[in-house]
């Protein structure tokens, strides 16, 4: 039999035999993604997805998205649990409720675009070649900021460990993902339709092309690294999240502060983590002062997260506050629902889940100066940014280093943490610019301008990490453009289907 009539048979059996399919395709996603970084069950999830889809009604297409939405997310963000019920302090069933009205919920966002494909092309010649990848690209681009946005479990992340990589500087992340979409599409159509054609040849030769360029693309160097390193240390303070925000535990955690910084002063940059402070910043300035005395006399910029009380206009900011010869505060602008701010306040006292200590933050402004150490300029984010592609580019385009800070905690020994870390990976990458990876339970790393770790410490350690890092001038085409020309691109291919969508070119 050959893989064609297979492929037809498959898709002759019934409805929810083809549903149980899409769930479990979309169960691989995730797999291609840190730890696993198995990074051809991406494409191959994709391949099947797209075979599902193609030629089917607009109803067919809709359930099967929402299927393969549903395994995707099921396994990707399985790590909300932990937060929810190991440290929300919802029971375990009222938990896994949660999660699967939020698994569900995202799964109904990422098959929007998919209503768009069954609905005006998936019976199009093309349908495969060009409004697959499109749509692909286009719910990864909706979810960057639609209801605050989520965006999480981007298929181009696996490519971090393939040739597709060298593309990262020009269209980032979610230019990867169509890229990879492409190539599952490719895929697809070969095995829908084996006969020789000329739109197959010219996608064989486009798939061939674009990871052939991806290989030579590795090699461009964007930007440019100074000659000189700059002395950086990390402080991974690993406070259980049970005990950070506990009253009788401040003092504790401070004296772990000063502990493990002691050794390190002299460093030209000393970064603690997000909300490393379990105090408001007004409250804790007789500790601050106290840093900020022992990091001037030692000629080191001292970086660290705290919530910043601004007590004129009675808000909290989650921040990143500098001290000693580190100049400049910078208050987070992406916030995680639930977890930092709370949509609707009438949930504050059905679980407590709702009512966090850190559910009170206000959204920083959008724009604001970076950081500065003597004259190495710095670009930083507080955990959630990270995700936000654009937003880090953006950022780093008048700057020399990036630098982050985020709390791991809340997700416990899942695979959170793992997908935190290889984002901030891809940022490393996209804006071709070291990075400083600073977390509270780990690991915490230093990353290239190529993406590469070059330190990191182990997970759920009290410890430190000293290394080096380089200065960097210069932009990438990413950092200059963002994710708009390919999200351009995919609305216009998509328009130029439809207009001519009666039209075969075979």
């Amino acid at each position: 039999m050959t893989p064609s009539n297979f492929i037809q048979r498959l898709l002759e059996l019934p409805n929810r035999i083809q549903f149980l399919i899409a769930f479990l395709a979309g169960c691989l996603v995730p797999f291609s993604f840190a730890p696993f970084n198995i990074w051809p069950l991406g494409i191959l999830a994709l391949s099947i997805f797209a075979l599902l889809i193609n030629n089917q009604s607009l109803k067919t297409v809709w359930w099967r998205s929402w299927w393969f939405g549903v395994g995707m997310y099921a396994v990707g963000v399985s790590w909300i649990y932990v937060s929810i019920n190991g440290f929300g302090g919802a029971p375990a069933p009222l938990a896994a409720f949660l999660v699967i009205i939020f698994v569900f919920f995202m799964a109904a966002f990422f098959s929007l675009p998919f209503y768009a494909f069954g609905r005006w092309l998936s019976r199009h010649p093309l349908s495969l070649f060009i409004a697959f990848p499109a749509c692909w690209l286009i719910s990864e681009w909706l979810r960057t900021w639609l209801l605050t946005g989520f965006p999480w479990l981007f298929i181009g992340y696996g490519d971090l460990t393939n040739w597709l990589s060298g593309w990262a500087p020009v269209v980032g992340v979610m230019g990867l993902s169509l890229l990879s979409a492409f190539t599952a599409a490719f895929i697809a159509q070969l095995i829908y339709q084996p006969k020789k054609s000329l739109s197959l040849v010219l996608g064989g030769v486009a798939v061939i092309g674009i990871w052939g360029a991806g290989f030579a693309l590795q090699n461009a160097e964007w930007t440019q690294v100074s000659s000189k390193p700059t002395s950086v240390a990390i402080v991974q303070p690993n406070i259980d999240q049970e005990d950070k925000w506990q009253t009788d535990f401040r003092d504790i955690t401070l004296d772990v502060l000063r502990e493990k910084t002691e050794p390190l002063w002299g460093r030209k940059i000393i970064i603690w983590p997000e909300a490393a402070i379990t105090r408001v910043y007004s409250d804790a300035l007789p500790f601050l002062n106290e840093v900020n005395r022992k990091a001037s006399d030692s000629e080191s910029g001292l970086i660290t997260g705290i919530i910043f009380d601004d007590q004129e206009k009675d808000i909290y900011y989650n921040s990143v506050a500098t001290f000693g010869k580190a100049i400049g505060i910078h208050h987070k602008r992406r916030l995680v629902p639930f977890g930092e701010y709370v949509p609707i306040e009438a949930l504050r006292n059905l679980i407590e889940f709702f009512n966090l200590p850190t559910s009170v933050i206000s959204l920083g402004p959008e724009e604001q100066h970076g950081l500065k150490v003597d004259d190495l300029m710095i670009s930083p984010s507080v955990c959630y940014e990270v995700a936000f592609p654009d937003l880090i580019a953006k950022n780093a385009v008048d700057s020399q280093l990036l630098i982050s800070v985020s709390n791991l905690g809340w997700f416990g020994d899942s695979l959170g943490r793992h997908q935190f870390m290889q984002m901030a990976q891809m940022r490393a990458l996209e804006t071709q610019h070291y990075y400083a990876y600073s977390t509270n339970n780990g690991p915490s790393a230093i990353f290239d301008r190529k993406g590469n770790i070059t330190a990191q410490t182990k997970a759920f350690e009290q410890t430190t990490l000293s290394s080096e890092i380089y200065a960097v001038d210069g932009s990438t085409p990413f950092m200059r453009f963002g994710s708009l020309p390919v999200v351009v691109l995919s609305f216009f291919a998509l328009m130029l289907l439809q207009i001519f969508g009666k039209k075969n070119p075979d």
